[in-house]
């Protein structure tokens, strides 16, 4: 483990497989006291458990879709940690298919996690943050909650829902010490995929004909992305957060875009000084300058450093 000077108690949620996991092994090795979340962690997910806690990052039982377990592991980390430091909400999953198809149920718990999640998760961190003026909370979204993929309705849906609350926050506690900012991946070869629900509405599904078959289409393309010299690493990511961990307060950019952005960098830049001029209008003039400020240059610094997986 790396002897960090400003070593930093950490909280990740989702940390079983993917982005989460990586996050939490490169903070970890940076310096940082990680707390790694992750539902039945002595179960279904010991051999992530284990392979975490070997590097010392202390796992603990977590799910975001209910209230008592968010707040239960955040008491857990204060009380044994004296502190928390930086949230990273990166727990969350993709349903693929025909919208129409989808539960109600299904769509619930879309938004329950990849949404309310991250909500339950601010309100548990933010009385302790404000308190000590201090603290970051990073949102992992992605380049779909500006733009839309087709099959991808509800997991779209709760990506712009969570960057419209992350972007408000931003606002909201730029006067109280704690900052809340944005990483947009694009595409990764994560679990992400594989783990997708489908619509559990077949009826309905069949009654688009081949638009029904959207859900393969959509798996195939980024199947064969992923295994193209083209491909990306989500290694990437990870360093992104832990830049951003690293970088000093005041100097985040709002949002960070990560991998192919599929135009997300432009919707970024194109939509800052609109965003500011609202602000402005608003009555709100610092929010303003805090609004257009995060109109640079949002791409990862780091991208480019692994290549493809």
């Amino acid at each position: 483990m790396s002897n960090n000077p400003d070593p930093r108690v950490i909280l990740i949620t989702g940390t079983s497989s993917g982005i989460g996991r990586l996050a939490a092994e490169t903070l970890a090795r940076a310096g940082h006291s990680v707390y790694a979340s992750m539902r039945d962690s002595a179960s279904r997910n010991r051999e992530a458990a284990d392979a975490l806690e070997k590097i010392s990052v202390r796992v603990i039982d977590l799910d975001v879709s209910r209230a008592n377990s968010v707040d239960d592991a955040v008491k857990t980390v204060i009380r044994e940690a004296g502190r928390l430091d930086v949230l990273v909400n990166n727990a969350g999953h993709m349903s693929i298919g025909i919208a129409e198809a989808f539960t109600e149920a299904q769509v619930q718990q879309q938004m329950d996690v990849n949404f309310l999640g991250p909500v339950r998760m601010c309100r548990a961190v933010l009385p302790h943050m404000r308190q000590r003026r201090q603290g970051l909370i990073i949102h992992v979204t992605s380049v779909v909650g500006r733009v839309v993929f087709p099959a991808c309705a509800f997991y779209c849906a709760s990506k712009f829902a969570l960057e419209a609350y992350a972007e408000v926050l931003h606002y909201e506690l730029s006067e109280l010490g704690v900052e809340s900012v944005i990483v947009e991946p694009g595409p990764f070869p994560t679990r992400l995929l594989a783990n997708s629900p489908e619509p559990a509405d077949r009826v309905r599904a069949e009654a688009y004909g081949s638009i029904a078959q959207i859900r393969s289409v959509f798996a195939d393309t980024f199947s064969k992305f992923f295994a193209s010299e083209q491909s990306t690493n989500a290694q990437d990511v990870a360093d992104a957060i832990v830049y951003l961990v690293q970088t000093p307060a005041g100097q985040r950019p709002l949002r960070t875009v990560c991998g192919p952005d599929y135009g997300a960098i432009a919707i970024n830049q194109h939509a800052a000084p609109i965003q500011a001029e609202i602000l402005s209008g608003l009555g709100m003039p610092a929010m303003a300058r805090r609004a257009k400020a995060g109109g640079g240059d949002q791409r990862d610094p780091m991208i480019g450093t692994h290549g493809a997986k």
